[in-house]
């Protein structure tokens, strides 16, 4: 891995370092915009609940009210959309998706047509919700101020996928995230070492290193996890067993294929009535939602349970149909060894997604739930928090962005070795 970072200074690869340099500049440009506050607004004083999990995404730029507010949220819920459309419920987006590439591009584009859509209604909800004794026409500018971002935020995005390095708005997230676990680990040291703190000098310390490590095992865990995988032996009828040196083929399967999906779709669930709450203003019906159906309460933490592991199963039976895949194997000759073609490779395969799905399901649940139950049990503040699906995201994207920049690396490098045997 070093012999592959070190060539990255080498001559032949000035380009990946200029766009690298320009993903990072880009990344210090949202930055800088969650700093920026939505004109004539405020930050937000009061608990989020669950709109915490967007104001970590937007690196705090919610409870600042900032211009990148939204982030790319808006974006994401338009693809979630349209991937659920795209199971044999509108005709027209399933026709897109068998397209190939020219679907993609169709369906990208109406992806940020959605988004913006999507980021006007909800930029006026929070607007109103946060900001209704500012006056009506704050409210509207606000609302109009939070579309902008987030479409300047689509913008940066594209330019990252096409002049930087990785998925410009997976980066972005990212970046959010990111930019808050500093704030996290200050926010600890002043609990366990502060003024305020009951402990004394060598257990502050023992507990703040204590915090630090498990920190760091929980983000170890989340990359073994991300990267976990169960390989299933295939076997092609046109293929000898010596063919390819011997060498064995294998179908893989994630054990976490859902990723932080059924988190975010269960936050969304859970969160619905407290924002429908916030924009009624109704005190009463706030009081209710939050003793009975936010995820600080108990009730409400068991129901965002079920919703994660529902949604996990959900979520990845659309990203990985064992159909799909049987009949995939079929047209490339391809079988499991000991499993017969067609219906019984599609049951294997089904049974086998199902049991990873168990274990996937239940980590990202135990990662969601981490930080709640952590502040419960503690009672310090949520600033300083253990585990949650921050961290998940960062994990997968900075894996993601390693894996294509080493491929770029090895791609360049082989090209310029060959080139110097030709000669």
């Amino acid at each position: 891995m070093f012999k592959r970072l070190k060539g990255f200074f080498g001559p032949t690869n000035k380009d990946i370092r200029r766009r690298l340099l320009f993903t990072i500049f880009a990344l210090a440009i949202f930055s800088l915009g969650t700093s920026i506050v939505v004109p004539g607004a405020t930050g937000i004083t009061k608990n989020l609940g669950f709109l915490e999990l967007l104001n970590v995404m937007t690196g705090g730029g919610l409870k600042n009210f900032s211009i990148f507010a939204l982030g790319v949220m808006p974006y994401i819920t338009a693809s979630i959309l349209t991937q659920l459309l795209q199971m044999d419920i509108i005709p027209y987006f399933s026709e897109l998706k068998e397209e190939g590439a020219a679907g993609r591009q169709k369906i990208n584009k109406i992806n940020r047509y959605l988004g913006i859509i999507f980021s006007l209604i909800q930029g006026y909800v929070f607007a109103y919700a946060f900001l209704r004794d500012a006056g009506s026409f704050t409210v509207l500018k606000s609302a109009l101020v939070l579309t902008g971002g987030t479409a300047f935020l689509l913008w940066l995005g594209d330019e990252i996928t096409k002049k930087g390095i990785g998925n410009g708005q997976s980066l972005i997230i990212m970046a959010g995230i990111v930019q808050g676990i500093p704030s996290v680990f200050v926010s600890a040291f002043q609990s366990f070492l502060g003024s305020g703190s009951n402990l004394s000098m060598p257990l502050g310390i023992a507990a703040f290193a204590g915090f630090t490590l498990v920190y760091l095992l929980i983000m170890v865990g989340v990359i073994w996890i991300q990267e976990a995988e169960r390989r299933i032996p295939i076997q092609y009828s046109n293929r000898t067993a010596s063919s390819y040196k011997g060498e064995k083929t294998y179908l893989p399967v994630k054990l976490n294929s859902a990723s932080v999906m059924p988190v975010i779709f269960a936050s969304a669930i859970v969160g619905i009535p407290s924002l429908i709450a916030e924009f009624l203003g109704k005190e009463n019906v706030v009081e209710f939602i939050e003793k009975y159906i936010s995820y600080y309460s108990w009730t409400g933490l068991i129901l965002y349970v079920l919703l994660i592991y529902a949604f996990g199963y959900v979520w990845t039976k659309m990203q990985m149909n064992s159909e799909e895949m049987a009949e995939n194997l079929d047209k490339s000759h391809a079988y499991i060894p000991g499993v017969k073609p067609g219906e019984a490779t599609s049951k294997y395969l089904r049974n086998s997604i199902s049991r990873l799905t168990v274990v996937g399901s239940l980590f990202l649940i135990i990662l969601a739930v981490l930080p709640i139950v952590f502040t419960k049990v503690t009672g310090l503040s949520t600033a300083v928090t253990i585990g949650g699906t921050g961290l998940l995201i960062v994990c997968g994207v900075c894996l993601e962005t390693y894996k294509q920049l080493e491929s770029s690396l090895v791609s360049r490098n082989y090209t310029a070795s060959t080139k110097r045997r030709r000669r």
